[in-house]
């Protein structure tokens, strides 16, 4: 994955903890107006999680960005519920540390998906945490560590955004040695209907790839590779990518 000096969000910071909090659920106008004559269509976002720093650092790294645009932050769940009803974001950002109020973050994201579904959840968690898959149950469609650079955040973000799953290297590398990478004969039941190629895919699919970039790995066309992603959710009932991973490591 692509490295780079971009700033990142102040995560470490974050842990120390902070005093005087932004105001919450602040309104941002970064990059003025959605939908502004001649403006690209922008990638709103909301930021929820229960410690300021973690938030500051997180809209500090998207304000200079382009076509991203911070609408709103929350500290809680409940917030973060108002906020996506306000704005209507393409995107909430969840951090999963405690502090975001009664609701765990995973709970946040269910409750968030089934308010509006077109509200993509991205995750942010700490190193050890064993939330990946509970988050991928309850509809995130991206699960980074906190200790993700800069420029992996944006990407995540810019991802789900349009509706692509996104992992980072360690979760993702999680994902492929439950599901993708089993021996064979120990693999899930749901696996055992696919064949060698699909095999190939789903461990690429779970490693966060889009259809042009497994494509151009597995050197087919897209046309075959949504063909086979297509076979894959059919054979193991499953609606999307992310509920893919979630079937095939039960």
């Amino acid at each position: 994955m692509q490295t780079t000096q971009t700033t990142r969000p102040d995560t470490a910071a974050a842990d120390r903890g902070a005093e005087g909090a932004r105001p919450l659920l602040r309104p941002w106008s970064a990059g003025g107006p959605p939908g502004a004559p001649g403006a690209p269509a922008e990638v709103t976002v909301v930021i929820a999680g229960g410690d300021p720093v973690f938030r500051m650092g997180l809209a500090a790294l998207f304000e200079p960005l382009p076509g991203l645009s911070v609408v709103a932050e929350a500290a809680t769940v409940a917030e973060a519920v108002v906020a996506v009803e306000r704005h209507g974001p393409r995107v909430v950002v969840m951090d999963l540390r405690p502090g975001t109020g009664a609701e765990s973050g995973i709970e946040g994201t269910r409750r968030l998906r089934r308010l509006r579904p077109g509200t993509a959840v991205l995750v942010m968690a700490g190193e050890g945490d064993d939330s990946l898959f509970a988050c991928l149950r309850a509809g995130a469609l991206g699960y980074l560590l906190r200790s993700a650079s800069g420029t992996e955040v944006e990407r995540a973000v810019r991802a789900v955004a349009n509706g692509e799953l996104l992992l980072g290297p360690g979760p993702a590398g999680r994902v492929v040695a439950r599901v993708a990478g089993l021996p064979a004969g120990s693999a899930a039941p749901v696996l055992l209907g696919l064949t060698r190629r699909e095999h190939e895919v789903l461990d690429l699919v779970a490693r966060g790839l889009d259809n042009r970039t497994i494509a151009l790995e597995l050197s087919l066309s897209q046309k075959t590779v949504r063909n086979h992603v297509s076979n894959i959710l059919m054979k193991i009932g499953a609606a999307g990518r992310p509920e893919a991973i979630v079937r095939a490591r039960d």
